[in-house]
């Protein structure tokens, strides 16, 4: 077994035009002063990060790592969640995504900026040293996903099968480079659940760069089983997003939520601690099967403030890491055996 990593914070949900939270150098020094030892950074988001400068130039990294340095920080991995999303963009959702990609761009020509940001992206965590990048997969069947009216299964897998085959070349570039991409499983995008993602597998042939980023809270709205999808892909988790969630159904709203804003939805992301899921049981699991990667907060609350999010979030992701025994509780008892008094214990006497 071995210990994970945190407390680390992903910085998107903090960002905002205000000091500390406008540049790295100031909301690095703040969250450094919250006890968090990494950061997730969102490489959309201009205040904080510049995709081009880090894909061209190792002098903008090492100084990017600096700033980071100053402050008892490493950087843990880039996220790239918006120009994943990008990949595949159902037109139904055209103009709902187009704060998320230049605007102009429709069709092939959306796909193409989306694969070269991720690719650049590929080159940056190259000269950065960081080796998973979290994404979102994007979403052409997503539309579908409820079965009525009754759809075939030849169009979910030319879904599929056009997802995978602007992935493929991604994926082949981030292997080349020592990169893997972090699929984080999310509602809007075709990989949703385990499900999505086995059949994803499929279709790049079981890529070694398809792997994850495990994200509880999105598993319980959908109530599926997250402690279980744990044990069936360990082998694919890189990051783990420690987010929390409850879901409450009512007489009147359960998975779908009624159109609801989310107040008044059965499934709501919340702080640390104040959710449903049972993060003793997952801290455990990962340890145990071997996950040595970091604990990331990442904040979505309806109710209370980042700020109390944050501080609260690296307290209690601290209070979750386990320091792995090298120890076995019971040495005390141990006795040395030889091969002659374990076949005596045994019966097998000559």
């Amino acid at each position: 077994m071995k210990t994970m990593k945190g407390p680390g914070i992903f910085l998107a949900q903090f960002l905002r035009d205000q000091v500390p939270y406008n540049d790295m150098a100031s909301i690095s020094k703040w969250v450094a002063s919250l006890g968090y030892k990494g950061v997730q950074v969102p490489t959309w988001d201009a205040r904080v990060f510049d995709l081009s400068m880090a894909a061209g130039s190792k002098d903008y990294c090492e100084q990017y790592l600096g700033i980071l340095q100053a402050n008892g920080l490493e950087l843990i991995e880039l996220a790239a969640y918006l120009q994943g999303q990008v990949m595949a963009i159902h037109p139904a959702y055209e103009m709902l995504f187009q704060s998320f990609y230049p605007a102009g761009l429709s069709g092939t020509e959306r796909a193409e900026w989306a694969a070269k940001a991720l690719r650049d992206t590929v080159l940056a965590s190259a000269h950065f040293g960081t080796t998973s990048i979290s994404v979102l997969s994007g979403g052409l069947a997503w539309p579908y996903m409820y079965p009525w009216p009754q759809r075939s299964g030849d169009l979910i897998d030319e879904a599929f099968g056009e997802l995978a085959k602007r992935w493929l070349p991604l994926l082949d570039f981030a292997h080349d480079h020592g990169i893997t991409f972090g699929f984080e499983l999310h509602p809007g995008s075709d990989l949703c659940d385990g499900a999505t993602f086995l059949r994803f597998l499929d279709k790049v042939g079981g890529h070694s760069a398809a792997c994850l980023t495990y994200d509880p809270s999105h598993f319980l709205l959908q109530q599926l089983d997250y402690v279980e999808f744990i044990k069936l892909f360990a082998d694919r988790i890189r990051a783990f997003h420690v987010k929390d969630a409850e879901f409450n159904p009512s007489g009147l709203v359960g998975v779908y939520g009624g159109f609801n804003n989310w107040q008044q939805r059965a499934g709501r992301f919340r702080s640390l601690g104040d959710g449903q899921i049972d993060f003793k049981r997952i801290f455990t699991l990962l340890t145990e099967l071997g996950y040595d990667g970091w604990a990331i907060l990442e904040w979505e609350c309806f109710v209370k403030s980042p700020e109390q999010g944050a501080r609260e979030g690296a307290e209690f992701i601290n209070r979750h890491l386990i320091e792995v025994t090298p120890y076995a509780f019971d040495d005390f008892a141990a006795s040395s055996m030889s091969r002659e008094m374990n076949r005596n214990v045994l019966g097998l006497r000559e």
